[in-house]
């Protein structure tokens, strides 16, 4: 292999340097990781310029800019990306969170004020630059935990010009945060009264007009008995692939109505949730290429069944891991965190786990230079406290990413 220019930053003192390979991988190609002892990795403009043992790494001038970076002899793995949170959101649900260990019904709490319209409540009733204040900490925590691209969606406004601050609010964001930002137009729940109408303007006036702001890469829809029919949904999407916006749902959360089978139809980029997947969801998921997201908060807070990471993983299906960062079903600030559960209560292995955080997780989103460290991938990587990088699956309550690396920068070194 010809030598990199030598200019950079070269990263040695890694123990470990275990990566899978790029793009989505399906299947039993999950668990495929390459380790490599002893390593080195070159970054050049914020991107992957070389890797390989460390006895083999190019030398670089003693130049201002350029350099080495010890890491100290710990493992290295890539940046993980979450692909599913509801980050933007104001107000609370500590009394829900109170009242539902005590066994009070769903149905009480809304009652009572609370469950998701209060928190649909309290987000249409802030600002952006509030928005923006309550996000950031969120944000920032995902970071820390090693996540290096964050999805984050709309979805608590339902009146329009609310949906559209939550957007604003991740764009001023994007400039804000050191990890990627990317934005999604989720429609979450319908209208108590008007429902035929506020689809109709969803599709005719909210996304025509996300689109022409370039507010939202994406748009997710909640196909589910309590928010929206297969045949709603299948109108919403169509409207947003029409304005030029990739698509993607919540499906089969509680249960299974089709709304898996219509995102492998239309091309979705994902279908998240599926703890109700059944055979058939798995067997269309296996068929197509639509990721298969699954969120280990959602069962661990909700006491719900764990979605069928196993058995999407043995039929053939690429299979994401995803926090579901949000007040009500998914309390869950941390990236890593999420992959150590998946491997406990999705039934995943560590390497198909790290595979499913990063490659997969990104293709969930569309992205394809991220998650792998191979030349010409992104430069996002996270150096451990371990030097055996199985730590990343195994630690629970305490991070194990000691540092963060973004486009070859140290989280803790950049200002924005």
């Amino acid at each position: 292999m010809p030598g990199p220019e030598r200019t950079g930053t070269l990263f040695t003192g890694i123990a470990q340097l275990v990566t899978p390979p790029p793009g989505p991988q399906r299947g039993g190609a999950m668990r495929e990781l390459t380790v490599l002892e002893d390593a080195a990795l070159l970054v050049r403009d914020g991107v992957i310029a070389w890797v390989g043992p460390a006895g083999e790494a190019p030398r670089l001038p003693n130049t201002a800019g350029l350099g080495t970076v010890d890491l100290g002899g710990v493992a290295v793995v890539p940046g993980l990306t979450d692909p599913h949170t509801h980050a933007i959101w104001a107000g609370d649900r500590l009394a829900d969170f109170e009242a539902r260990v005590e066994g009070v019904p769903y149905e009480e709490m809304l009652a009572r004020g609370g469950g998701i319209r209060s928190t649909m409540r309290a987000t249409a009733a802030a600002g952006v630059a509030e928005l923006v204040a309550l996000a950031r900490p969120r944000l920032d925590a995902l970071a820390r935990s090693g996540a290096t691209t964050i999805e984050v969606k709309s979805g608590y406004g339902l009146d329009f010009g609310a949906e559209l601050r939550m957007l604003e609010a991740v764009r001023t964001l994007q400039t804000r945060v050191p990890a990627t930002l990317v934005p999604t137009l989720l429609i979450h729940v319908p209208p108590t009264e008007g429902r035929t109408a506020y689809v109709r303007a969803v599709c005719e006036e909210l996304i025509p007009e996300v689109a022409h702001e370039g507010l939202a890469d994406a748009v997710d829809v909640f196909c589910e008995r309590e928010a929206f029919t297969v045949e709603e949904t299948r109108a919403i999407l169509t409207a947003a692939q029409a304005n030029g916006l990739r698509v993607k749902l919540h499906a089969d959360q509680f249960h299974a109505l089709g709304g898996t089978e219509l995102a492998c139809a239309l091309g979705g980029l994902s279908v998240d949730h599926l703890e109700a997947s059944g055979e058939a969801q798995i067997a269309a998921l296996a068929a197509s290429q639509t990721v298969a997201t699954v969120l280990p908060g959602v069962t661990l807070h909700l006491g719900l069944p764990a979605a069928p990471a196993r058995a999407l993983v043995d039929a053939g299906a690429c299979v994401a891991v995803g926090t579901d960062l949000n007040p009500g079903s998914s309390p869950l600030f941390s990236a890593q965190l999420a992959l150590a559960l998946a491997v406990r209560l999705n039934g995943l292995t560590p390497a198909e786990a790290l595979t499913a955080s990063t490659v997969n997780a990104a293709a969930a989103l569309g992205l394809t230079d991220r998650g792998a460290l191979v030349v010409g991938q992104r430069a996002d990587f996270l150096a451990l406290h371990s030097p055996d990088w199985r730590d990343l699956a195994y630690t629970l309550g305490l991070n194990p990413v000691r540092d963060v690396f973004v486009g070859g920068q140290n989280l803790k070194e950049m200002t924005l």
